[in-house]
């Protein structure tokens, strides 16, 4: 890693282990597609345009499902500035600064790499943080861009994605099959189905396994490098806590891109939905800020300049 957030080897282990499996995942799932449908030029040429498609363009397809644009500095200049000084203090290359107009308040970062990243952050998170926290939602999602893991993530949800999108033309092929049902097609359906389902299982426990970890990495990341995981705990705090009054059902659209955001979008819904969350609970990341400012010191305190 080429800037001065801290590394962390753990994350590295895991995100290796977890596109390993995955790729192995997805050789048995094209392997078993070719099978069963017979065709191995269209699954292999649709698969890789798909993947292609979600790792070159995933910035643009994130930014317009949440209604994000790309602002300047004359239109955002304290936003900018943090975001200035952060990338300076962390020498890493700033990314493309956007704002989506919501009231939820979150933040994400997207982009293949450190130099074509993209870091957003909603009208709703600036309206309620104060300077100090913002700076360290931000410092969060920049040092997920310094570790790479949001490539990883992005390619790693690619297999659910392409798994759910096959389940669905299996079903509706199989709906407006019409006179060219028969045995041999009922088999291939639910063939398909299955294969698909299980694909979608596996590759679910798997993001959910590494992107859990990653934001622990990034709050301790983000914590260290501007020397105030107080702020931090204090923007997490507000955010899930403003969140969480949200109706679930306003909320329903941004919960697709959960893996990506500073906390996920959950509302007052079953405790069975934070126990599948892409996040870690809240509780564990306010002990483990707990754990780093108590390392730090008096120095770590909301007073630090």
């Amino acid at each position: 890693m080429h800037s001065r957030f801290r590394s962390d080897r753990r994350l590295t282990v895991r995100m290796t282990v977890t596109l390993f499996l995955l790729g192995l995942l997805y050789v048995a799932f094209v392997a078993a597609l070719i099978a069963l449908l017979k065709s191995w030029v269209l699954v292999v040429v649709i698969a890789a345009a798909l993947l292609g498609a979600q790792y070159w363009f995933s910035d643009r397809i994130a930014l317009y499902a949440m209604r994000g644009r790309v602002v300047e500095r004359h239109e955002y200049p304290e936003l900018h500035g943090v975001v200035d000084r952060l990338c300076a203090i962390a020498d890493m290359p700033k990314p493309v600064v956007a704002v989506s107009d919501m009231e939820m308040p979150n933040a994400f970062a997207t982009g293949r790499n450190p130099d074509n990243a993209v870091i957003c952050v909603t009208t709703g998170l600036l309206r309620r943080l104060e300077p100090a926290e913002l700076e360290g939602v931000l410092a969060h999602e920049l040092s997920h861009v310094a570790h790479k893991d949001v490539a990883v993530i992005t390619v790693a949800s690619f297999l659910g994605v392409i798994a759910g999108l096959i389940v669905r033309f299996a079903f509706y092929s199989q709906l407006f099959g019409g006179g060219r049902r028969d045995q041999n097609t009922a088999v291939v359906f639910l063939g398909v189905m299955g294969v698909s389902a299980a694909v979608y299982a596996i590759s679910f426990l798997l993001i959910r396994a590494l992107s859990r970890y990653r934001e622990l990495a990034a709050d301790r990341a983000a914590a260290l490098l501007t020397g105030r995981p107080s702020a931090l705990a204090s923007a997490l705090t507000k955010v899930t806590g403003d969140i969480a009054r949200i109706p679930t059902r306003d909320l329903r659209t941004a919960q697709a891109f959960n893996a990506f955001y500073f906390t996920p979008a959950l509302g007052r819904g079953p405790d069975i939905a934070r126990l599948f969350s892409t996040h870690p609970s809240l509780e564990q990341r306010l002990e483990q800020l707990g754990r780093i400012s108590a390392e730090l010191g008096p120095a770590a305190g909301p007073g630090k300049a």
